[in-house]
């Protein structure tokens, strides 16, 4: 059970456990829930879906990015939480945030310790959400929120991550990026099929949902924290046989991008050999061994309970 990032205040008293069965499902949950001027409120509750919103410097676009995702969770009626990461923002995108976060108690913000990058930023949120499905999208919402609907699909059918295409058909592109990023953009694609083994076709698209289960996995073994961080957490899903499924979406480009296809494109490059050397030194395997090696966790005994009953006593 996850506990919601709430804080409780005298003014508020627990009133009463829910237990929520979902019959397609066949799951259970348990919330608890407080009293206070707005009415019941969960304050233990364990959402479905979580979705992660990187950011940095984004005062300018992530009011429209909050109205448009909680919009879409409201019209869509999802179970669901968003998380904000601010990435050492030096103007008002956390103060923005906050100010949401009073009409809205699944909003919440996860600050960074200073600017990290996006890597970093999609892990921290990833490994702090409590949804069932978590999944990230930039602030820019290129991808529409409502495509989050074709990741679920694919979870639900069996898949343990799911990645959203611009490529898979090009027919659900909005707006195009210019031929220039288009032409780098390919031919890093190509890099990362033939150097990292990996039969994607859109590897950068920041549009991806996982099964928390899986998320908690795999980006435990991210070591890669910034633009470069997409190929590896890839590379670590197939390595690991999580069930990594493409899906069309429909994407527009939005020419305020930060990312510089010189520049970036030479540190991912980067990234990628650093990728390939961790697998060739085994620095993975060890990763997933020391995951998996219990040996050295300790469980204290504990003193038998004794219950008198009577003049009988039950161990």
């Amino acid at each position: 059970m996850h506990t919601k990032r709430e804080k409780i205040t005298p003014n508020r008293h627990f009133t009463r456990p829910i237990l929520q069965y979902d019959k397609r499902r066949h799951t259970a949950r348990v919330s608890l829930q407080f009293e206070d001027r707005r009415g019941f409120c969960d304050v233990m509750a364990h959402p479905q879906l979580s979705i992660v919103i990187p950011a940095f410097n984004e005062s300018a676009r992530i009011e429209h990015a909050l109205d448009r995702v909680l919009s879409c969770v409201a019209e869509q009626g999802w179970d669901a939480e968003v998380l904000v990461v601010d990435d050492g923002s030096t103007d008002d995108t956390a103060a923005i945030v906050q100010r949401w976060m009073r009409d809205h108690s699944r909003l919440h913000l996860v600050k960074n310790p200073g600017n990290r990058g996006k890597g970093y930023s999609v892990r921290n949120g990833l490994l702090q959400a409590a949804g069932e499905i978590v999944m990230f999208t930039d602030a820019d919402l290129s991808s529409p929120m409502e495509e989050a609907e074709r990741l679920i699909a694919a979870i639900n059918d069996g898949a343990d991550v799911a990645i959203g295409s611009r490529w898979m058909d090009r027919t659900r592109q909005t707006i195009h990026q210019p031929l220039y990023r288009q032409f780098f953009g390919r031919c890093f694609n190509w890099v990362t099929r033939t150097v990292m083994g990996l039969p994607f076709k859109d590897t950068q698209c920041g549009f991806k949902a996982f099964k928390r289960s899986a998320a908690q996995v795999i980006f435990r073994l991210q070591t890669i924290e910034r633009w470069g961080f997409d190929p590896e957490i890839l590379f670590i899903a197939r390595k690991l046989q999580y069930v990594v499924r493409e899906v069309p979406v429909t994407w527009g480009h939005d020419e305020r991008s930060r990312m510089s296809y010189l520049r970036d494109g030479i540190k991912m490059l980067e990234d990628m050999a650093r990728i390939r050397g961790n697998f060739m030194a085994g620095r993975y395997d060890k990763a997933i061994a020391a995951m998996k090696d219990t040996s050295t966790m300790v469980t204290p005994q504990v003193e038998p309970v004794v219950v008198k009953v009577s003049s009988v006593e039950v161990r």
